[in-house]
């Protein structure tokens, strides 16, 4: 009997042709296989949908955390849905696909639980030189290197992205207290800094992150941690931790790189080398 195996993917922005054809080539080597899909699969509700559901379709099980470009609300989408309702309505789909979402029960894969997050990001990766939120921004967009976010990434009803994160973070810190045994820990933004450091364009780390979740991987005892967002597929390992960035990434990134990392990251069981 083949032994299921988890994998994980994020970044799939699929309003990309290319990229779209990734998702339609996606198959596992099992149909007993599950997988994280760590978020920014598009910028549309419905090809979120698309996606997840071809996805769902092939695998025996999967889990979603939303990407930055998930919440995003831009002019063409029929969903004009903004902030947390936006979310809650991508949640919605996402449990009539029978896909897991961050507000659902955590499930084992094995003796392991997978528990996946939305934390957002609060602006504390700031750029050297700024003590302040004020002055991180201030930097960037003097260097011109500013998230798409500030435009179309609405925090509603918080006043802010960073009153946002915070509400996160008290829901996901509590519920990961309630947790025993070994975890995967998947949250769309790195958990810790560290990987923000090899970025082309330092300024863009405030909008990577927060500092508040910085030792949940040694606190909420992680096997390992599965995030997206930089479009720097990888693995590095933080206090003894397995970190894996599963991003594919935008096509002329991934053609640079011809994929070497693949579009599907094994998780678990862990592979040797």
């Amino acid at each position: 009997m083949t032994t299921p195996r988890l994998w994980a993917t994020s970044d799939l922005h699929i309003s990309y042709q290319e990229n779209r054809k990734i998702v339609e080539e996606m198959h596992p080597p099992s149909p007993q296989d599950w997988l994280i899909v760590a978020g920014d699969v598009a910028d549309q509700a419905h090809d979120v949908e698309w996606a997840l559901r071809t996805l769902k379709e092939r695998f025996a099980e999967v889990i979603w955390v939303p990407g930055n470009h998930e919440l995003w609300t831009l002019p063409k989408d029929p969903v004009q849905l903004r902030g947390e309702t936006r979310y809650k309505h991508l949640v919605e789909l996402c449990r009539n696909l029978g896909v897991h979402t961050p507000e659902d029960e955590f499930v084992k894969f094995g003796d392991v639980t997978i528990a996946p997050l939305f934390l957002l990001y609060d602006y504390t990766f700031r750029p050297e030189g700024a003590t302040t939120k004020e002055e991180g921004l201030k930097l960037a967009y003097d260097a011109g290197v500013v998230c798409t976010d500030e435009h179309v990434l609405f925090p509603d009803p918080y006043p802010s992205r960073e009153a946002w994160c915070a509400q996160r973070l008290e829901y996901s810190e509590q519920r990961l207290s309630e947790v025993d045994g070994p975890t995967i820990l998947v949250n769309h933004w790195p958990t810790v800094r560290q990987p923000t450091e090899v970025l082309y364009f330092p300024v863009f780390a405030q909008w990577c992150g927060t500092v508040e979740s910085a030792d949940w991987h040694t606190r909420f005892n992680a096997e390992c941690v599965v995030y997206g967002h930089l479009h720097i597929p990888r693995t590095t390992e933080y206090d003894g931790v397995r970190f894996e960035e599963v991003s594919v990434g935008y096509p002329r990134e991934w053609k640079r790189h011809n994929l070497k990392r693949g579009t599907l990251r094994q998780i678990l069981p862990v592979e040797t080398p």
